[in-house]
């Protein structure tokens, strides 16, 4: 079993923030204790922090940091304020995020430097860190605060401190706590029906059902939040010959009058003319607006019914019922529909929250093995981005888990449907946090695009990504080659490839070009610093990428 995650909050953040005097205040509102690196390495030096940048080294004063860090992180209903180059060492990213949650307190160059002159009158007194000594501190710090924002940004949440007193910034850590905490139990077992989690956005709030067996309940749970009526099931051939008529009999007790419509298997069958097809059914149906569109299946049944539901008569019920992996944990989870155009997936499509979402985690045992290694690169990719105690119930649990041993694959597939949850319940319309979810699949999207969506399953696509990102980020020294190897040794066992030999470079390049993710003709990257902590990242060297891609193809 994984070690859970203690009740302790972490403040990262640059010189100035605010971190030690929230840090009091957040401790004393729950009734915690305190730490402050900076004190316990001064105490444990015995001597002053200038002292010991200038008698032994930042070398010497980073390894205190790693060792005062390590002691405070085994402690318990703990608020701690670190250091401001704390976040440097990988070792030190991967702690907290694994032990706590992490709280950044940010500041603009601009204020940060205000700050310092207002504390000493003249900018040059003892309040200037020892980085900072020098004739132009306010160039001293953007040049180090540049460096330290990518890992600033992977906190769990980020506090803007500019136009804040001590005691707002405090008040807004203690409820990100409390939020954060609400989200940290995300498993559950096959017993009484609740939702493994909820998604809460601006536009929609909407249970996620994660269970062992219950497909049989899809009308039960339909009939609390929509009349009976006309509900129509999308789904493919596959599928629907396996739980079809369980899930139209579910309806027809619940009072709905269910009409069906299936479409071919595969990737190939997501496109508008397919949507016109469905826009028919419907039309010959003649569906009203209110009644619900249903869709039975994996990813791209998820997106295709979606599309259609987001844009049939302005809108349509939206009832996500996912049976592969890769959308219980993923695709059907956050709104995002589409269809694909022939030169990149995805390219056409809406964000429209589902009423619902009802995963059968029992429906995976009828998967392919490839199908459902697939859907575990979504689950991993979680746990690498976002939550570093999943990744490691993985890792010990990766048996059971290949095995679809009923707990625990519920409690994992529940888990990481929570982790995406809160995601997009922070940031719906991918305009900020959410973008990390696309980690791997900047080059995985590239790959399915260059392949004509026929040799890679997304998962693979997304695992082959990760892998590319993952030394993208060893590259750039934003983590270690421990971190790039762990991640390749839990794709593998789940049977998941870790390059693609064989693929035309240019091919990838030119698709990753028309990716969605490309912002004034960039691609935005999503790289990480550690197990559980990753930042977007828009500059990346092009010789960098195409090395990496060639090191892909090549193995």
């Amino acid at each position: 079993m994984a070690e859970p995650a203690r009740k302790i909050i972490f403040l990262i953040g640059f010189s100035t923030t605010g971190k030690s005097g929230v840090a009091r205040m957040v401790a004393g509102e729950l009734g915690w204790g305190y730490m402050d690196t900076d004190e316990e390495i001064v105490k444990l030096a015995g001597k002053s922090i200038p002292e010991l940048f200038d008698q032994e080294g930042e070398e010497h004063f980073r390894e205190l940091e790693r060792q005062v860090l390590g002691e405070a992180a085994e402690g318990d209903d703990m608020v701690v304020a670190t250091g401001g180059g704390i976040v440097l060492a990988p070792r030190n990213r991967e702690l907290m995020a694994r032990r706590g949650m992490v709280v950044c307190l940010e500041a603009q160059p601009r204020t940060i430097h205000q700050r310092l002159v207002k504390d000493t009158g003249d900018g040059t007194g003892p309040a200037i860190r020892p980085l900072l000594v020098g004739a132009d501190p306010l160039a001293r710090i953007e040049q180090l605060k540049a460096a330290r924002q990518p890992f600033y940004d992977m906190a769990d949440s980020i506090i803007h401190t500019d136009d804040m007193t001590l005691e707002q910034v405090s008040r807004e850590t203690v409820r990100g706590w409390r939020e954060w905490g609400r989200k940290r139990d995300p498993a559950r077992g096959p017993g009484e029906m609740a939702p493994a989690c909820t998604v809460t956005t601006a536009t929609q709030s909407y249970p996620v059902f994660v269970g062992w067996g219950w497909l049989d309940c899809l009308g039960e749970q339909m009939v609390r939040t929509l009349p009976s009526g006309t509900a129509v099931l999308i789904s493919d051939e596959a599928v629907f010959s396996l739980y079809g008529e369980r899930a139209l009999k579910s309806l027809s007790e619940a009072g709905f009058a269910p009409r069906s419509f299936t479409v071919p298997v595969g990737e190939a069958t997501k496109t508008l003319d397919t949507a016109g097809r469905i826009y028919d059914f419907l039309v010959e149906q003649r569906v009203e607006r209110g009644e619900a569109v249903i869709a039975l299946g994996g990813g791209m049944v998820g997106d295709l019914a979606g599309f259609v539901a987001a844009t049939f008569m302005r809108g349509l019920p939206l009832v996500q019922v996912p049976t592969s992996l890769v959308a219980m944990v993923d695709a059907a989870i956050g709104g995002k529909v589409a269809v694909n155009h022939p030169r990149a997936k995805n390219l056409i499509g809406a964000f429209y929250q589902p009423l619902m979402v009802l995963a059968d985690v029992q429906a995976l045992t009828t998967l392919e093995g490839r199908e459902l290694a697939s859907g575990w690169a979504e689950v991993i990719k979680h746990g690498l981005t976002l939550d570093a105690d999943l990744f490691s119930f993985l890792e010990d649990s990766a048996g059971k888990l290949m095995e679809l041993e009923p707990e625990a694959t519920t409690r994992a597939i529940a888990w990481s449907a929570s982790v995406k949850a809160g995601v997009v319940s922070e940031d719906e319309k991918e305009t900020g946090r959410r973008t990390i979810l696309n980690y791997g699949h900047t080059i995985g999207h590239g790959l399915e695009a260059a392949t004509g969506y026929g040799r890679f399953l997304h998962g693979e696509a997304v695992a082959i990504g990760m892998m590319g990102a993952a030394r993208l980020s060893e590259r750039l020294g934003l983590m270690g080659r421990e971190v790039v190897e762990r991640q390749r040794d839990l794709l593998q066992r789940f049977g998941l490839p870790t390059s693609c030999p064989g693929v035309g470079l240019e091919d990838v390049l030119k698709a990753m070009e028309l990716d969605k993710k490309v912002r004034e003709k960039e691609v935005r990257w999503v790289l990480p610093g550690g197990v559980g902590c990753v930042s977007p990242r828009h500059q990346v060297p092009p010789e960098e990428i195409r090395s990496v891609l060639q090191e892909l193809i090549a193995n």
